[in-house]
Formats: structure tokens, C-alpha cells, sequence
């Protein structure tokens, strides 16, 4: 796992003397790739029962499905074991976060909040987006605390209603 986590970042707060690290992560290793798997299957199983419906599709994605996403991750570790990641892509005016997603037993400890951040400081100043379901209010007040706006409401599926964000670009 260390050649996959390779440059740790920042600390998250509320550590203990272990502490936590975030990390680059590919999902090359194996090991590592079903670990970020399991971590997403469970945070949006967590997001379906609060917008209560399950219709989410990387909740029912398979491995290969994930790895096959061109997308860079990042991820959150207490100690080995991951806790969190966010994954996105990127253009040379922005970013767009495909998915970010906390172990529902590391909720409430900054997690997500700290993940987010160091995306941020990775954008170079670019404009963010990111997408979340509508009734999903945890996340919806994480990225309006962390500054995004211009909250637009879309029906992507009948019946299933995400909001999308954008944090404007800086300059």
C-alpha cells in the first residue's frame, strides 16, 4: 500500500498520535482498489437511505468499472486503512468531482472536509464542480461551507434529483 499512498499531504484534525494522512492513490494495487470500493459502497448506500433512493450508480459499480474511470484519486488513512477518498477529473480551466466518499463509521471527523480542501489547493485556482443528491443535506452544507454555489438542481434519472455545485475560479 505505501507505493500506492505515496506523498502524504496534511493531517487531518482531530488525530490521534497515529494519525491520519491523505495521500495520492492509484488504483493499480489490487488490495487497495477493493478497499476504495468497499469505503465507496458504503458511503452511498449511507447518501441512498438519506435521499431514500438507491438508484445512485456508483453505489452498484463493479472493480473494473471503477478502474476503468480516467479519474485521479486521493485518499484519506488512519494508519493502513483507508477512510475516505475523493476521485475527479480535470481540465486546464477546471475540476470536477466525480466522487467523494467518508467510511460511514470516520463520519463527523473532518474527513470529507479535509479531502476537499486539498483538492482545492491542487486546482490551481480553477473553478470546481461537484455534484451530490438534493435531499443529501450533510453534503449539500459541507460544499456550501466550503464556498461552492450557484446550487442547480437536475433530474438525472426519472425520479432522482441532484444538485450541482460550482466553486468559482480564483483571480
Amino acid at each position: 500500500m505505501e507505493d500506492s499512498a505515496r506523498r502524504i499531504r496534511r493531517r487531518l484534525p482531530g488525530c490521534d498520535n497515529h494519525g491520519m494522512r491523505i495521500a495520492d492513490m492509484t488504483l493499480d494495487d489490487e488490495a487497495l482498489a477493493k478497499e476504495v470500493l468497499a469505503v465507496q459502497h458504503a458511503a452511498y448506500a449511507v447518501e441512498a437511505e438519506i435521499i431514500g433512493d438507491d438508484r445512485i450508480p456508483a453505489l452498484h459499480e463493479t472493480l473494473d468499472e471503477m478502474c476503468a474511470e480516467p479519474l485521479t484519486w486521493l485518499g484519506a488513512f488512519d494508519g493502513d486503512r483507508l477512510v475516505g477518498a475523493v476521485a475527479w477529473s480535470e481540465t486546464e480551466d477546471e475540476v470536477d468531482i466525480d466522487r467523494l466518499v467518508v467510511d460511514p463509521g470516520a463520519h463527523r471527523r473532518g474527513i470529507g472536509r479535509a479531502l476537499v480542501e486539498e483538492l482545492t489547493s491542487r486546482a490551481g485556482g480553477r473553478r470546481i464542480t461537484v455534484s451530490t443528491g438534493r435531499a443529501n443535506t450533510p453534503a449539500r452544507t459541507l460544499y456550501e461551507r466550503l464556498g461552492f454555489g450557484g446550487a442547480e438542481d437536475a433530474e438525472v434519472i426519472p425520479g432522482l434529483w441532484i444538485t450541482r455545485y460550482a466553486r468559482p475560479a480564483e483571480g
